[in-house]
């Protein structure tokens, strides 16, 4: 599927199975809501050939465009967009009343939703009187009483306060696993990512970048994203016998998770839990040495996390690495951002894995 809106193209291909949950994650600008919206047939692509349960609803080589009300597809965002004049019921009984149902039968499927969402009780009240928690449940049960083929959540708890969001992301894992709901989660939050999705999707300047099973990609990533977001320091570069070497001649030295010929595209990883850090050059057995600045120092639990810029004197790929230090090696050191630092780690703590989708 390409499509293009402005200056930007997104080209990929997405495979979404039957009652499959997939999580397509990447940084702004990557293409996610482009994604999206071309499935829910809100933008035109360029070139795309889109099906959905046996029923063709996009192809471009053929002009068939499938309209948005027509393709049984659901989408909920992270702000609710209730109807403020109607009631929850109404609310939740606008779609299938869209769908062509009578309005009994849309009244009833809506109580029916409010109620597995957990809010029967304020079927009655109208979205001003709801809680920001409330009104996405309302919203979850709008886009599940169409019955769609497909939903998309398009980061359906990112408006949610801490407290609301657990709760809220509960009820949907349950009701979407309960009903087997084939659906395609946007999300920033690797949360999100871990209790609904079986499998991720990575997306960088539109195009898919790293794909598989949610467990996989998040243990083992190969794109800087999903690094981050799985809390893991990642270096890009081509196998060597010693581990890796980066695109300006660096060697990272670590121990190989496969079989990888010398100079193909690898990753190297590395938990920052594993990085000692030092106010100057140390000596001893880490092979992994290198200069870094400062750029912020982060609350992490129980650690603190430092977070590297690159230095003048280092690797440009040092930039965004982190390290995990207790809050008394913090005041030991008596760090802050701007600092020169050396961050030192074994090679038997960086695992090298082949880079590919």
């Amino acid at each position: 599927m390409t499509t293009r809106r402005g200056g930007f193209t997104l080209d990929v291909e997405i495979e979404v199975a039957p009652g499959e949950v997939v999580a397509v994650l990447g940084p702004n600008g990557s293409g996610k809501s482009t994604l999206l919206g071309t499935l829910a047939g809100l933008y035109i692509p360029k070139d795309a050939r889109i099906t959905l349960g046996g029923r063709t609803l996009t192809d471009t080589a053929t002009g068939l465009a499938v309209p948005a009300h027509r393709r049984r597809v659901g989408l909920l965002s992270q702000q609710a967009l209730l109807f403020p004049h109607l009631t929850a019921r109404d609310n939740v009984a606008f779609g299938p009343r869209c769908a062509g149902r009578g309005r009994r039968e849309s009244l009833e499927a809506a109580g029916e939703r409010l109620a597995e969402v957990g809010i029967g009780e304020l079927a009655d009240r109208r979205p001003s009187a709801l809680s920001g928690g409330q009104a996405q449940r309302v919203a979850i049960a709008r886009a599940l009483a169409v019955e769609p083929d497909l939903l998309l959540l398009d980061e359906p708890f990112a408006a949610l306060d801490v407290d609301a969001a657990p709760a809220v992301r509960s009820v949907l894992r349950r009701l979407v696993r309960d009903t087997g709901q084939t659906t395609l989660l946007v999300t920033h939050d690797v949360v999100d990512a871990v209790v609904l999705a079986d499998r991720l999707v990575v997306l960088a300047e539109g195009r898919v970048v790293e794909a598989g099973p949610t467990a996989e990609v998040l243990a083992r990533p190969r794109s800087a994203f999903a690094a981050r977001i799985a809390g893991l320091d990642l270096v890009t570069g081509t196998a060597s016998g010693d581990g890796l070497t980066t695109p300006e001649g660096t060697t990272v030295h670590g121990i190989a998770s496969e079989k990888i010929a010398g100079g193909e595209p690898a990753v190297a990883v590395f938990p920052p839990s594993a990085v000692a850090v030092h106010r100057h050059r140390p000596d001893g057995s880490p092979r992994n040495v290198l200069p870094v600045r400062l750029a912020a120092l982060e609350p992490q639990g129980e650690v603190v996390r430092l977070r590297a810029a690159a230095s003048p004197d280092g690797p440009p790929w040092a930039d965004g690495l982190a390290a995990d230090v207790t809050p008394a090696a913090v005041a030991e050191l008596g760090v802050e951002p701007g600092d020169d630092l050396w961050f030192a780690v074994k090679a038997t703590e960086v695992a090298v894995h082949p880079r590919r989708r």
